[in-house]
């Protein structure tokens, strides 16, 4: 048995944020191995599905609904906009911008749709129906924890 040393707190065990950091790596790879053939990854097939659920949005708003920084959010976003799926236009005033799906991104997300369900279905049957609806439920709650969640209720994104 290793010594413990004194100076050093004890840990409570793994690191959850490591092993979902890493879990969400290998969930992501499945997810994008299964949609290949529609030319979508899973995070972009996410935004289009948002934006399908809400219309025109501004962008600081879609990035919120994702729990993601304007950064993050344009390196999704952009290749979705060079290929005519989604486009950004000037808001309400000159200091915001708003995403809406185009009929090509309608069209991409009908043609991704059955692969994500594949996707979907596979990992419900490899974890289980229970197992996989308690993950739902423990990432919901995972979500309220950061800090632009609190403001707003998850509208469960995919």
């Amino acid at each position: 048995m290793p010594a413990t040393r004194p100076d050093v707190p004890e840990t409570p065990g793994p690191c959850a944020c490591g092993r979902l950091r890493r879990a969400s790596r290998a969930l992501t790879q499945l997810y994008d191995d299964a949609m290949a053939d529609s030319g979508l990854r899973v995070t972009q097939y996410s935004l289009l599905r948002t934006l399908v659920r809400e219309g025109t949005v501004r962008m600081t708003d879609l990035a919120h609904a994702h729990l993601l920084d304007r950064t993050a959010l344009a390196r999704t976003l952009d290749p979705l906009v060079e290929r005519g799926y989604a486009g950004v236009a000037p808001g309400s005033d000159a200091r915001t911008r708003v995403v809406s799906i185009t009929p090509a991104g309608r069209a991409a997300l009908a043609g991704a749709e059955q692969l994500w369900r594949r996707a979907q279905a596979e990992v419900a049957q490899r974890l289980g129906r229970d197992r996989f609806d308690n993950l739902i439920a423990v990432l919901a709650d995972l979500e309220t924890l950061h800090p632009g969640a609190r403001a707003r209720a998850p509208k469960g994104t995919p």
